[in-house]
């Protein structure tokens, strides 16, 4: 049994504001488990960052396990904190703008 501790695995890029290519957002994910069920990622944003809204082809819920931010599923937004969660469906337009530093967990379909 793997015991995994999402404090020790967070780490803040210290890129300003948008994160528009695919280097700067692997700066602030990083994978901690694949199946065939689903992946876990782990998303670490600093005060201001953004990744803009773009379809992905897979499903998505994320959980904010640490501040808040606003989260974009196609056309809504929606101001999320600590504690609570939003799927967001394949090829729908998705993004996360972080208000203060932030953690989130994705958990995705598996692609």
């Amino acid at each position: 049994m793997d015991v995994i501790n999402l404090k020790r695995l967070v780490q803040f890029s210290w890129d300003k504001g948008l994160l528009d290519t695919m280097e700067k957002r692997r700066r602030v994910k990083k994978d901690m488990l694949k199946t065939r069920c689903f992946n876990l990622v782990l998303v670490s944003l600093e005060r201001g960052q953004e990744i803009p809204p773009r379809p992905e082809p897979y499903d998505v819920c994320f959980y904010i396990v640490e501040s808040s931010g606003t989260f974009t599923v196609g056309d809504k937004k929606a101001d999320l904190s600590a504690g609570e969660m939003i799927f967001a469906p394949a090829n729908i337009s998705r993004g996360i703008k972080c208000k203060e530093q932030m953690v989130v967990l994705g958990i995705q379909e598996p692609h």
